[in-house]
């Protein structure tokens, strides 16, 4: 057995690559060699009924539970169900995983398994020269091929010399796989995905425990199905032991030096921001109440919370975007954690009440997974464009706290965060992941209870005033000295009987109020109470201090561009970088921060946003760099733009 770290010409995204003792696999020993790999991208591609999205997430759940670093990236088509083989009906999941710290799914794949001629043509092009390339020749018809452009079959024309091709007949092995099963061939045919995985599981020494687990347990009431999956997959595997084709295996060792000691799992943001919301609701002795409307990316939320009745959550599927935050916002007035979910169109539906919450100043998280736009535009696809949206996005002046998480993992961390400042300072607060972060996934440290913060907020119990003459009464917007919040009055509260509305209130009294002046000091008074918010000062990656440009983002451009700043220190260049997660307000450092450097890059899934608005309100030069094609930054992209910022 030989071993082959992998070569110093691949890209990481840290400095460098720990080699590490050798590793087995639990599935057994392999007679072939093995090679070392530090770090390989998998993308598996085919028809949107090909189950490419279970293959990666099977695999991607092996490869978490023997520990590697890893980050994914799902690639939805956009239409429900786009006509079999063709480009626009094409599903992709590429996996990036290490044996050290990584950030990003990776720019270009090591690997790529196309399940037909659609899949092959839509995703070669990201593919470098010299990857390996797995078809299923099966599908490689005439007329499979004629359906997407190619005029000659590609597995003989001579377009794919420079990879290693491996024309595997996935369909007609995995027929033969199940033949002494009950089945029909089109049922035995839908098997081909899991004969798949067992080939890279093989190919990769990932452990099969898990995935035999998981078949057995979701066809349970299906056990002629369960058996012809797990029949499936092991013929991979055994396809991959025995054939000549590969000739070597490939191991990529544990990231045990890379993360902190705890209990880790693999956890997508979506899932990730459920759990968050709902440890923020024990923490803040309250219970969870979602009000929401299924909208693409954002459902997910919705169906995970549904399942958590034995936590207190309780999930209203309305009929419409306006219901859905109409409910929520009636639930905060109940003295509930309130939370409504959507995406960028059911934002602009929900403007008013989120203005409404603005006036009653009542907690609300508004959570908006983000994705390409204006209107319907790329449902499945990821964008960062609703930031001034979530800024200005209502009538008159409606100031709202913005927060924003940078990671999968960090969606949990976010959602207590937003969770926070709502119940303190009694305000709607919009919490903006997008697409990118909601269906990606990594490793997530669960965390103890005791490192959760304490959210428990006191409700108005009794009076809060004394009139001239010694009447005590309660004024429901008589507020605290610290946060400017004003109290949480629960309805029924004998002796707390107060107005709400969206009609402009008298300071202290909430009495309805039309006067000039009282209007000004309200609308002054609720931007100063979200200008007071206290948020940590932002942090400052330059480990020379000597560096005369910064990075600036927001968001889920963390991960390129700290990968494409790790590139450029690698090459010797002195860059500094900063990440924001509070949007509204900034932090009060950043100002101060911004000066130091000459200059400042912000990359961004928008046209500009966040560098508009740090133009506007500290008066810098700040650099945009950008796009919007519904895809989330490659690392030497960045790497590339930023040195040319460097280099003047």
């Amino acid at each position: 057995m030989t071993s082959q770290v992998s070569s110093a010409a691949e890209q990481t995204d840290s400095a460098d690559g720990a080699v590490v003792g050798e590793q087995r696999s639990p599935a057994g020993e392999s007679s072939k060699d093995v090679r070392r790999l530090d770090r390989v991208i998998i993308r598996f591609a085919g028809d949107s009924g090909d189950g490419m999205q279970l293959t990666g997430d099977r695999f991607t759940s092996e490869t978490a539970s023997f520990g590697n670093d890893l980050s994914t990236l799902p690639n939805f088509p956009a239409e429900i169900r786009a006509p079999a083989g063709t480009l626009p009906g094409v599903s992709s999941f590429q996996l990036h995983f290490a044996d050290h710290d990584i950030l990003t799914p990776g720019d270009a794949p090591n690997v790529l398994v196309a399940m037909n001629p659609a899949a092959l043509k839509a995703n070669i092009g990201d593919v470098p020269r010299g990857a390996e390339v797995i078809v299923n020749t099966d599908e490689f018809t005439k007329r499979a091929m004629a359906k997407v452009g190619y005029d000659a079959s590609p597995l003989e024309d001579g377009s794919l010399d420079g990879y290693h091709l491996h024309p595997v007949p996935l369909t007609t092995l995995t027929v033969e796989a199940l033949k002494e099963f009950e089945l029909s061939r089109k049922e035995a045919e839908r098997s081909k995905n899991m004969f798949a995985l067992g080939l890279l599981s093989w190919m990769y020494h990932r452990p099969t425990e898990g995935t035999e687990k998981f078949l057995k347990q979701k066809f349970a009431r299906k056990p002629e199905i369960m058996k012809a999956n797990l029949a499936a997959f092991h013929a991979g595997w055994n396809f991959g032991e025995t054939t000549e084709d590969f000739a070597v295996s490939y191991e990529v060792a544990p990231a045990a030096t890379a993360f902190p000691v705890g209990t880790y799992r693999n956890i997508s943001g979506n899932l990730a921001l459920s759990y968050g919301l709902i440890a923020a609701s024990k923490q803040a002795d309250l219970p969870l109440y979602l009000g929401s409307y299924p909208i693409t990316p954002a459902s997910d939320i919705l169906h995970e919370l549904s399942k958590h009745k034995n936590f207190g959550v309780r999930t209203f599927q309305a009929e419409d975007e306006i219901a859905g935050i109409g409910a929520a916002l009636g639930a905060a007035f109940g003295g509930s954690l309130a939370v409504t979910t959507t995406s960028g169109p059911g934002v602009a539906l929900k403007s008013e009440t989120i203005g409404l919450a603005v006036s009653l100043e009542l907690p609300l998280l508004v959570v908006d997974i983000q994705r390409g736009g204006p209107s319907t535009g790329l449902p499945t696809k990821t964008e960062q464009a609703d930031l001034l949206q979530a800024m200005y996005g209502r009538n008159g002046e409606a100031p709202v706290p913005v927060v924003a998480p940078c990671t999968p993992a960090d969606c949990f961390d976010a959602a207590l965060e937003a969770a926070r400042i709502a119940v303190t300072y009694r305000t709607p607060v919009l919490l903006l992941s997008d697409g990118y972060l909601a269906n990606g996934s990594e490793p997530w440290r669960i965390p103890e209870l005791d490192e959760l913060p304490d959210l428990r907020v006191q409700f108005a119990s009794g009076p809060n005033h004394t009139l001239d003459d010694g009447t005590e009464v309660f004024w429901p917007y008589k507020r605290d000295p610290q946060t400017l919040a004003r109290p949480w009055a629960v309805p029924g509260t004998p002796g707390l009987e107060h107005r709400i509305g969206g009609i402009e209130k008298q300071d202290g009294t909430g009495n309805i109020s039309y006067d000039p002046a009282n209007h000004d000091f309200m609308v002054r008074t609720r931007q100063a109470k979200i200008d007071g918010i206290q948020v940590p000062d932002i942090e400052v990656d330059d480990p020379t201090g000597s560096a005369t440009t910064l990075v600036l983002g927001w968001g889920s451009t963390y991960g390129p561009i700290t990968a494409a700043v790790r590139r450029l220190r690698t090459a010797g260049e002195s860059i500094a970088q900063a990440h924001l997660r509070h949007l509204n307000p900034f932090p009060r450092n950043l100002g101060e921060v911004l000066k130091r450097y000459d200059k400042v890059v912000i990359p961004e899934m928008n046209l500009g946003q966040l560098a508009t608005l740090i133009r506007a309100k500290y008066l810098v030069d700040a650099h945009s760099y950008n796009q919007v094609n519904g895809m989330p930054f490659k690392a030497e992209q960045l790497a590339t733009a930023l040195k040319e910022t460097i280099d003047g």
